[in-house]
C-alpha cells in the first residue's frame, strides 16, 4: 500500500472534503476533481494566485478540459491531448517573469493536492510528471535554478518534496 502521510496538508478552502480512504486516480472524473482542488488552492496562494488570476487571467471553464486531456494521457494512458504547454508559459513569462520559486511552489502545491486525495501508482506518476514539467519549464524558459527545486530526486528516485508545510 502506498505511503499515506500521517498529517497531510489540509484541503484548500472551498475544496471538496478529503476522503477517509485514499484510492488511486482511475478516471477522468478523478482528474477533474484533482484539478479543481489544485486550482482552488493555486488561485488563493499568496505567490501563485496573482499569476493565475491577474496575469494569466485563467478561464477555468476553458482551461480544465484541455489540462484534463494532458493528465488523462499522462496518468491513464488514454485520451487525446494535443497541445504545446510551453507556448502559453513563454507568453506568461514575457508578461510577468516567472522564477524557480514559482515552479517550486506549483510543484509542491500539486504534490500536496495529489497526496491529500489520492494514493497509488497513478498518483505517484502525477507527482513525478509535475516535477518533470517544472524542470523542463525552467530549462526551456531559461529561468535560473536558484536552488528552489524541491523536486530533486532522492534515494531510489523518489522525490524529496515535503508533503506539507
Amino acid at each position: 500500500m502506498p505511503d499515506v502521510p500521517d498529517d497531510p496538508a489540509p484541503p484548500a478552502p472551498g475544496a471538496a472534503p478529503r476522503p477517509a480512504v485514499l484510492r488511486d486516480i482511475g478516471s477522468r472524473e478523478d482528474i477533474l476533481l484533482l484539478l479543481e482542488d489544485f486550482y482552488t488552492a493555486a488561485f488563493s496562494d499568496d505567490l501563485l494566485g496573482h499569476v493565475f488570476v491577474d496575469v494569466a487571467r485563467m478561464d477555468l471553464a476553458e482551461h480544465l478540459p484541455r489540462i484534463a486531456d494532458f493528465w488523462e494521457v499522462t496518468l491513464l494512458r488514454r485520451g487525446g491531448y494535443r497541445g504545446n504547454a510551453l507556448r502559453p508559459h513563454q507568453a506568461l513569462h514575457a508578461q510577468s517573469p516567472l522564477t524557480a520559486g514559482h515552479f517550486a511552489r506549483w510543484t509542491r502545491l500539486w504534490a500536496d493536492t495529489v497526496r491529500a486525495r489520492f494514493a497509488g501508482p497513478a498518483a505517484d506518476r502525477a507527482v513525478v510528471q509535475a516535477e518533470r514539467v517544472a524542470a523542463t519549464m525552467l530549462k526551456r524558459l531559461e529561468i535560473p535554478d536558484d536552488g528552489l527545486r524541491p523536486w530533486a530526486p532522492g534515494p531510489e528516485g523518489r522525490t524529496q518534496l515535503p508533503l506539507s508545510g
